[in-house]
């Protein structure tokens, strides 16, 4: 299930670590490869590799790899959406709700917006409050464009910017395990998927 996908993502991020790791021999740059190397520590296909700086809701920078630990679900919206995108957090939630107490203290969720020219840290923050999403279990989080696009090729996720602001986009909920790998997907929005639950509790536990 979802092996195209763990194909195609390892792929790509080889060829980004690849690329990181010739810039940072021709720059000279010690910053930079330290990175890479600890990337390199990543399983080959962790999505965890990409080299990318992101803001979330409270204003504090993270990478990707800081996530590392437990799984992560993971999917992308922007905050002005009407309808797919709340309909995107209210199925990540419902997803959330479905497993015990337990469970739920050892998953995370990443929600990262395609809009990041207006999606700054306020609107992220006024998202999670009025969502209310427990700043515990999700995180909210924009970065640059050129990363947005990084981000969505290796999650398989499609968009493009519409002349009227909007974006049309693709929708997935997507299963890390604790580095970083794609385990799962599932593109169903405004129920649970019961098939993409029982993934989720068996990365949980460790399954």
């Amino acid at each position: 299930m979802n092996s195209s996908l763990r194909v195609k993502a390892a792929r790509y991020l080889s060829a980004l670590i690849l690329s990181a790791a010739s810039l940072c021999a021709s720059a000279g740059n010690d910053d930079h490869a330290n990175v890479v190397a600890e990337g390199a520590r990543l399983p080959g296909d962790s999505i965890y590799q990409l080299p990318a700086t992101f803001v979330d809701q409270d204003g504090k920078t993270f990478k990707l790899a800081d996530l590392r630990g437990r799984p992560v679900i993971v999917s992308m919206f922007y905050n002005s959406c009407q309808f797919v995108c709340p309909m995107l957090i209210d199925t990540l939630r419902a997803t959330q709700e479905g497993l015990s107490a337990e469970e739920r203290a050892q998953l995370s969720l990443l929600l990262v917006t395609f809009d990041p020219a207006r999606d700054d840290v306020g609107v992220l923050k006024s998202v999670a409050t009025r969502r209310k999403l427990d700043r515990e279990h999700w995180t909210l989080a924009r970065t640059d464009p050129a990363t947005v696009r990084k981000l969505a090729a290796v999650l398989h996720i499609q968009y493009k910017l519409l002349p009227n602001g909007d974006y049309n986009h693709s929708t997935a909920l997507i299963l890390l395990d604790a580095d970083g790998r794609v385990i799962g997907s599932t593109p169903k929005i405004g129920q649970v998927d019961a098939e993409f639950l029982k993934l989720v509790q068996h990365a949980v536990h460790g399954k």
